[in-house]
């Protein structure tokens, strides 16, 4: 199989870290759970209005169980350890502020679909999160630039 048969090249070092201003990158696990649970839950509509998610598929319009919760951030984790999917908690010291999304696109392999959302209270952080993850995803990923979709801010 050649590199292009995969999302990332074998020799490529996925990062575990990203620190911006006013927040780090971790990869999503399960230890995030109820975290993540109350930073979406509690955020569905600013979420939902964020760009990137309009096209309502997630997040679900009500919250969900913590064993729910819990059964998606484990198929993150997996998709992570895998190398076909990376998710990132956004977290302010231990925190979880929100969540960044790189996968391949569902209609279009080739693409890298990137997605992030931050919590209603922490609105001003989508812009500068955006902004650090598009200069991370051209500076330390291998990924052509042509090939990123990631709605503007």
């Amino acid at each position: 199989m050649s590199d292009h048969d995969f999302f990332v090249p074998d020799g490529f070092e996925v990062p575990v870290e990203l620190v911006g201003d006013g927040f780090r990158l971790e990869p999503l696990g399960e230890q995030h759970n109820e975290r993540d649970l109350a930073a979406w839950s509690g955020s569905i509509a600013h979420v939902r209005a964020t760009p990137g998610f309009g096209d309502g598929a997630w997040p679900p319009p009500e919250a969900v169980s913590a064993e729910r919760n819990l059964a998606d951030l484990a198929r993150h984790a997996r998709d992570f350890a895998a190398r076909t999917g990376f998710t990132y908690s956004v977290l302010d010291g231990d925190d979880v502020v929100g969540c960044v999304y790189v996968y391949p696109g569902r209609k279009d392999p080739d693409r890298v679909h990137v997605s992030s959302w931050v919590r209603a209270d922490r609105a001003a952080l989508d812009r500068p999160l955006y902004e650090a993850v598009s200069r991370w995803l051209a500076e330390v990923w291998p990924f052509e630039p042509q090939r990123i979709v990631y709605a503007a801010r």
